[in-house]
This record gives structure tokens, sequence and C-alpha cells, in this order.
């Protein structure tokens, strides 16, 4: 006749073969210890299924926010808790952290973070976009530069659709680095289709050094940069943040004094009248294109 202690090693066996089975390799790492603690009487019966399940929900959950940050290229993890708002009173905090509920996201509206550099807008807008990750909501993150590459090379290759139908496949795009480098020929344009094509379907986070006004001149066309801003800042959350640079605290006295003093955005505003206003220049990637609303 089979002893107690055969019958549960047996059961044991039993359930170290069905987690195998399922692909619970985190409850099956953690079954022995449960069990000691049961035998010792530390818990019950349904808090030890408890413990088992949440293991391994925990690891699945740490392994699917991993993979999503990786896809979303949010390679360098920024988090709100680790801003220091000290440094940027301007900043309300408490209207971040209401962004960090993701509501804008539900409502498919965008987010302007505008702001000298090194003041925290990049990392403010990953901040969110690891909220997007963790909420379950899909995420891409890319420079203004790399993003016109790749739909200027897209283009060229005849698959630029394509590409722009990549790019309004994530809930949030985020766009860093508007105003740092020169846009590539017709970037204009081509920046132009991808927000005409997530407009009121997808939510997106822009970063930027200029102020609206200066959107002409970023993108080289007064019209297309009206044309822009008709579409991000319908239903937008603009954000302006006046300060010095984090990254530069330590050596503030180091540098000349034109550069130390602050520097502050032109206020949002309407672009320059242009002399045809209306929908961006007619050609042959945006002449189906509407005109601004």
């Amino acid at each position: 006749m089979s002893t107690g202690a055969e019958l549960n090693a047996s059961m044991l066996d039993r359930i170290r073969h069905d987690l195998v089975g399922l692909r619970m390799p985190r409850a099956l790492e953690a079954l022995d210890h449960i069990v000691r603690r049961l035998e010792h009487g530390e818990i019950g019966a349904l808090e030890a299924v408890d413990i088992l399940l949440s293991e391994e929900l925990t690891l699945r959950e740490n392994s699917r926010i991993k993979t999503a940050l990786r896809m979303g290229r949010l390679a360098t993890i920024k988090t709100l808790a680790g801003f220091d708002f000290t440094f940027q009173p301007s900043l309300d905090r408490d209207r971040i952290l209401t962004l960090a509920q993701l509501g804008f996201v539900a409502r498919g509206e965008v987010v302007h973070f505008l702001g000298p550099p090194g003041t925290g807008k990049s990392h403010l807008a990953t901040a969110l976009g690891v909220e997007a990750v963790k909420a379950g909501r899909s995420v891409y993150f890319c420079t203004l530069a790399d993003l016109l590459a790749s739909l200027a090379r897209s283009e060229r290759e005849g698959r630029l659709q394509e590409r722009i139908r990549f790019f309004c496949r994530p809930v949030l795009l985020i766009v860093d680095e508007i105003g740092y480098l020169p846009v590539v020929h017709d970037g204009g344009n081509l920046f132009f289709q991808l927000v005409n094509a997530r407009y009121e379907r997808g939510s997106m986070i822009l970063t930027s050094n200029r102020g609206f006004a200066e959107w002409g001149e970023v993108f080289g066309d007064a019209v297309v940069a009206t044309a822009l801003l008709d579409r991000l800042l319908h239903h937008a959350v603009v954000v302006q943040i006046e300060g010095s640079s984090y990254r530069l605290r330590q050596h503030a006295e180091l540098m000349p004094e034109h550069v130390r003093s602050k520097a502050v955005l032109t206020a949002p505003g309407p672009v320059a009248d242009a002399k045809r206003r209306g929908r961006p220049p007619k050609n042959g990637h945006a002449s189906h294109m509407g005109a601004p609303a």
C-alpha cells in the first residue's frame, strides 16, 4: 500500500509535469518552496495556488513588457519616478502624472513637449511611453530624422503607403527631436502624410526645441507647417518647459553667458501667412490629401 508521502511525491511529479507542459517555468521553479510553506502551515491551500499563479504571471508580464519596449525602440528606459521635477519648477507635476494615466491615448490626442535642449522633453516622452507599454498599449519611438529617412527611403522604393501603415499601427507614436536636425527634401510633405493618416485615429507625443511659429522654418515650407499644425493642435496638450539644461547643470559656470541664460521658445501661435493656404503643395505624393479642416 502506498504511503501518504509516496502519494504526495507522485502528485508533485504530476504537477511538475503539467507545469512543464503548460510552459510555466517560474511556477515550476517556485513550486517546492511554496509546498514547504504549505507543509509548515505558513500559508493555506488557496494562498499557495494564488502565489504560484502570481509568480508565473509576473514573469510573463515582465517578459511582455521587455519585448514590447524592445519592439517599440524604447531601449533607454526613463521613468517618471526618475524625473527631477525640482530642477524644472516650470513643470506642473500633477499635470504630468495625469498624462501618465493615459487618458490622452484613449482620446487619440497629441502631446507636445516644447523647451530648450536638456530640459527633460525626451525623458518625459519616453516615461509616458513606458507607462503605455505597461498598460498594454503598443508604442513606437523614433526621432524625426529617423522617421523621415525611413519614409523617404520607402518612397524611393515605391513602398511609401506601406511604411505609413507601419507607423500607423502603434496606438502611441513618439516622435522626438523636432527642429534639431535639417529636414530631408520633401520631408514636410512626408511627415504630413503620416500625421494625416493618424489624425483622430492614433495618439502621438512630439518633442521640439522650436516653437510652433518656427515650424515653417523647420520644415522649409510655411504651408506644410500650417497643415501639420492644423491637425497636430486640433486635439492637443501642449507642455511648455522653461529652464536650464539638466545635463549641463554641473558645468554651467563653464558655459558662455549667452548659452547659460535661459532659452525662451516662441509662444505657440500661427505660422506666418503663406501666399497660398490650404493643402501642402501638390506633387505625386501629397496631391490626394485633403485641405486642412
